[in-house]
């Protein structure tokens, strides 16, 4: 079996002569020794030019999904390059503004925004509210009727009727979804006119999201194309395609770059005569492949005719997506990365669940051993974001690395950090 495959490390990944891993001149083992381990690597300079890339293809109207992966420095980071940011909540809309995004530069999406939220949102300035329901509409009335922040610009949800090739826990386009106005039963259309003739907010265009990890670009020109014939009698300045492109997890698993995803989106815009401004949302496409997950192995158990057990010290509190959709990974030894993987075993971590399994069967370096690193790639998106303190586990830290300097921009949490709001 072979060595960790190239193209699932960052950009500036580099191996010396003795086969040991350096990210953007950081030697790994060194970022395990002075930050410890769990440990989220981020190749700063890999995450700038994906948003650069999409910045090429979009301009002003290319947005950072912020779910993937928020922090204060990763926010000053997308806004620095010239990305607006989306946000779903009012904890990631406190976070950019604490960051020193400005409020105009920000999208509010989210499918149950509360009134205080959109009040939030609304006397911050934010740029964008996607409303997603007929109660946000009345939601907005109603904070008008009270004189709070000016006439809202909005965009609204639809869900188009296309059901992405994904996991159904991220699929999102299909009519049968919790999320935006249904184009085949009409409510699309009646929100259109509800908010066209509201004094609340400026209707500036419709927004749609099919799906996360698709990787089939013709599911995205599919959705333009109803898009397209929805919105064309409204002749709306915007049309927002949201975002969804997959990443390559595994061996084998290949994906359209931003570039090849975009010309596919504006391709079906101009065969479908679309004059609106197109804009998309990508968030996992920027952020995925920059990181890596650093652990420590703590326990092998080989039990014979069954199968052998790796255990390490994190697991599904900063990675649960494998719990939650049965998402693939690989995984190598950062200090013997040019060496075939040629045992596999079973990767899990120290929660008290069965389940708690970070790769069923992950191809491993022979004879690894308690106190070897172990490293986990493409964990930059739905990682840390998704990150939990069950068990009482602390989550981990998480740097930067640049230009050979090692920036921590997310402490690791102590257990004092666990009592902040227990009133005892």
């Amino acid at each position: 079996m072979s060595p960790i495959p190239r193209h699932l490390l960052s950009d500036n990944c580099s191996v010396n002569n003795k086969g040991q891993l350096s990210i953007a001149g950081c030697d790994i083992s060194e970022l395990a020794k002075e930050f410890g381990t769990p440990l989220f690597v981020y190749d700063e300079d890999h995450i700038r030019e994906r948003c650069r890339e999409a910045v090429r293809a979009f301009g002003a109207h290319a947005t950072f999904a912020s779910k993937a992966f928020l922090c204060k420095a990763m926010a000053k980071l997308a806004h620095e390059e010239g990305m607006g940011i989306d946000v779903s909540t009012g904890g990631e809309l406190h976070i950019c503004l604490s960051a020193g995004v400005p409020a105009d530069k920000l999208t509010f999406h989210g499918n149950n925004k509360s009134l205080a939220e959109l009040q939030q949102g609304i006397v911050a300035g934010v740029g964008k509210i996607v409303v997603d329901s007929f109660d946000e509409l009345d939601r907005l009335e109603l904070l008008h009727s009270q004189n709070i922040g000016q006439v809202q610009n909005i965009l609204l949800r639809v869900t188009p009727g296309i059901k992405a090739e994904t996991h159904k826990y991220v699929s999102t386009g299909q009519d049968d979804s919790k999320f935006g106005f249904t184009v085949s039963t009409g409510d699309a259309k009646l929100a259109v006119e509800k908010a066209q003739a509201s004094e609340a907010v400026n209707l500036i265009g419709i927004h749609a999201h099919i799906g996360s990890q698709v990787f089939a670009v013709d599911s995205f020109a599919k959705a333009v194309k109803v898009l397209a014939d929805f919105s064309e009698p409204f002749d709306l300045p915007e049309l927002i395609v949201g975002g969804g492109i997959g990443v390559a997890y595994v061996e084998g698993e290949e994906t359209p770059t931003i570039s090849q995803w975009a010309k596919t989106i504006k391709d079906a815009a101009s065969e479908h005569g679309v004059k609106s401004t197109i804009g998309i949302e990508p968030g996992r496409a920027i952020v995925a492949s920059s990181a890596l997950t650093l652990y420590t192995v703590g326990t092998v158990k080989k039990l014979p005719g069954i199968r052998n057990y790796v255990a390490v010290d994190g697991g599904m509190s900063e990675n649960s997506r494998p719990v939650l959709y049965g998402s693939g990974y690989e995984a190598f030894n950062p200090q013997d990365v040019l060496n075939d993987r040629n045992d596999v075993a079973r990767v899990v971590g120290k929660h008290c669940e069965t389940g708690d399994v970070i790769i069923e069967n992950a191809k491993v370096p022979e004879g690894l051993a308690v106190g070897d690193l172990l490293a986990t790639p493409v964990t930059g998106a739905y990682g840390f974001s998704m990150s939990s303190n069950y068990n009482c586990v602390p989550r981990p830290a998480v740097v930067f690395v640049k230009d050979g300097n090692a920036r921590l921009v997310k402490r690791r949490e102590v257990y004092d950090d666990l009592l902040i709001t227990d009133l005892g």
